[in-house]
């Protein structure tokens, strides 16, 4: 049964000597006097592991070309033109 007045226990990570931190801030150890939040074993993991997360795949939303019918309205406007200017000479010549 752990003694819940003495505070968290811990296992020197420099040492191995098993002790309370008998609720102080900081938990040293008694023997070595190593501060054990600097810990190799409570550092994050390197970047180069995956988390458990990482490992779902990302869903990429495809992304839809734009419209060209708007490039093919001006050209077809242009061409109209173009007739109507070829057209209108021709037109008058026959009122004359």
């Amino acid at each position: 049964m752990p003694a819940k007045d003495l505070g968290n226990k811990y296992v020197c990570f420099k040492c191995s000597t098993k002790f309370y931190d008998m609720k102080k801030p900081d938990p040293l150890c008694p023997k070595c006097g190593a501060d054990q939040r600097e810990s190799p074993a409570l550092k994050p993991a390197s970047e180069g592991r995956r988390g458990r997360l990482s490992s779902i795949p990302k869903v990429i939303e495809p992304i839809e070309p734009e419209e060209p019918a708007a490039e093919s309205e001006e050209e077809e406007l242009a061409e109209f033109e173009d007739e109507d200017a070829e057209a209108a000479p021709a037109d008058e010549d026959e009122e004359i």
